[in-house]
């Protein structure tokens, strides 16, 4: 079995292996028609239940045939034009080569000896991003699981720098369309049930300061504490961006900590055409960036970015076997000081490698393609009587559903667009996401691949409405 450990006696067992599976995946990708096959559960479970794990084949060729049964024939391809669901972006190549390097060399970012250079360049990263963000020379941060885990660390400082120790009283603003994972980080930080206060939103789906204000001033007048105003620069709905200028404003009147969430929109800090859109995110106390979804990065590859380096302190724990105080002392640099997690991939090197092939601004041109394909998009369904759209893009998402001429029930209109959606997905032809406005179903449109076009949108327009008339006719055919 030692002929399976990647040392240097086995590294033409690791060449070998390691291109055999890229040439199957390669050929994957150049023979996809679709983004799925439209295998269901039912389908796949048995092939997947059947295989015997304590049975291994002891061939690397048979397994990769066996892949291509249960995983590779069935996946769902985001590079395909037409995977137009989630927050799912088609990947850079420099990045996948970043992926393999740190895969083989496995390097742990929790402390300078298990990384060495590693730690320098996700340093390095970090110092990029907070400078394309503007929060100053203080500034300082650390690379996260996802947006998931960077909001919650932002909320954790946002907690400790608040210093009460009656948590009942603290309280997290942010609007009614904001990411869940507010909600989920505030139950995980021991807050109360009422801890999250929810701001209106306005017709283009961003905070209303107006309504921020008040409650904040409500906040006060109860004897509460606001711990923390989260604006979010790209919401997972809509792509909308709260205004952050005047946010910031509302925070340095009440002295309250600042978090965007910049998921998704923090593309932008490389666009060559829209950065103005994410103006005032320079204010900000912390951000959180996903890489991930608008850098084209594979998952995972997310950070966390605090105005104030000192305030990472709260998440600092020393253990003698790991990172003794007096390393700090000796100027050694360990990034398990900053960070919610131990051991820790390299998954800044991905960045890394995107950033020396492709430079910053061919991530931005890629990224401004996406959010001018979806106003293109946009004025496609705003002059098609046959769909309703919410809101106009303020990055690449479009939300709107079917509405027919013939039938008015607001509930048989929601039955007939989780219909098309479900059929669509089950046909392969095309994925799109589904939400819900003002407790109506609609459908979504996430933009994030550079390959797909107006001619994509419009048939898959096409494809919707078919499948949500053809409901619709059988309902009528069923009701007679």
């Amino acid at each position: 079995m030692r002929s399976h450990l990647l040392n240097d006696t086995t590294a033409e067992h690791y060449r070998r292996s390691v291109t055999e599976g890229v040439e199957r995946v390669a050929a994957k990708l150049a023979t996809t028609e679709r983004p799925f096959t439209g295998v269901t559960v039912d389908a796949l479970s048995p092939r997947i239940d059947g295989i015997d794990l304590d049975q291994p084949l002891h061939d690397t060729t048979a397994v990769l045939d066996e892949l291509e049964d249960v995983y590779l024939r069935d996946a769902v391809y985001f590079h395909h034009p037409r995977y137009l669901a989630h927050l799912n972006c088609p990947v850079v190549i420099p990045a996948l080569l970043g992926e393999a390097v740190l895969s083989a060399v496995n390097s742990s970012l929790d402390t300078w000896d298990q990384s060495a250079g590693g730690t320098l360049i996700e340093r390095k990263l970090i110092d990029w991003t907070a400078g394309r963000i503007g929060l100053g020379p203080a500034a300082d941060g650390v690379f996260t699981s996802g947006g998931t885990q960077s909001n919650l660390q932002a909320l954790l400082l946002a907690r400790e720098e608040a210093k009460t120790e009656d948590l009942a009283k603290l309280r997290i603003f942010a609007s009614e369309v904001s990411h869940f994972s507010v909600k989920k980080s505030a139950k995980l930080l021991g807050l109360g049930p009422d801890a999250v206060v929810s701001v209106p939103v306005d017709h283009d789906k961003r905070m209303q300061t107006v309504a921020l204000a008040h409650e904040l001033e409500r906040c006060a007048g109860a004897g509460l504490v606001p711990m923390a105003v989260v604006a979010t620069a790209g919401t997972t709905d809509f792509g909308s961006i709260d205004p952050l200028p005047e946010i910031a404003g509302l925070c340095a009147q009440y002295g309250v900590w600042m978090h965007v969430d910049a998921a998704y929109g923090c593309g932008l800090l490389t666009s060559l055409k829209h950065r103005d859109r994410i103006d005032g995110i320079e204010h900000a106390d912390s951000v959180t960036v996903d890489y991930h979804k608008s850098f084209f990065q594979p998952v995972s590859s997310s950070a966390v970015l605090v105005r104030d380096a000192a305030t990472l302190r709260h998440a600092t724990y020393h253990a003698e076997y790991l990172n003794p105080r007096r390393m700090v002392q000796e100027r050694i640099p360990n990034q398990v000081d900053k960070s919610l997690q131990t051991t820790r991939r390299f998954d800044a090197l991905k960045l890394w490698m995107t950033l020396r092939v492709m430079g910053a601004d061919g991530i931005g041109q890629l990224f401004d393609e996406v959010c001018d394909l979806a106003a293109e998009g946009w004025r496609l369904l705003a002059a098609d009587p046959r769909f309703d759209v919410v809101v106009e893009p303020s990055l690449s998402t479009l939300v709107f559903r079917h509405v027919p001429a013939a039938v008015t029930d607001p509930a048989e209109i929601d039955r007939a667009n989780l219909y098309a959606r479900k059929a669509l997905f089950a046909s392969g032809d095309a994925v799109v996401a589904g939400t819900k406005v003002a407790g109506r179903h609609y459908l979504k449109f996430t933009l994030l691949n550079p390959e797909t076009t107006t001619s994509d949108i419009a048939a898959v327009l096409d494809l919707i409405a078919g499948h949500a008339e053809q409901y619709l006719g059988e309902s009528l055919d069923r009701a007679s």
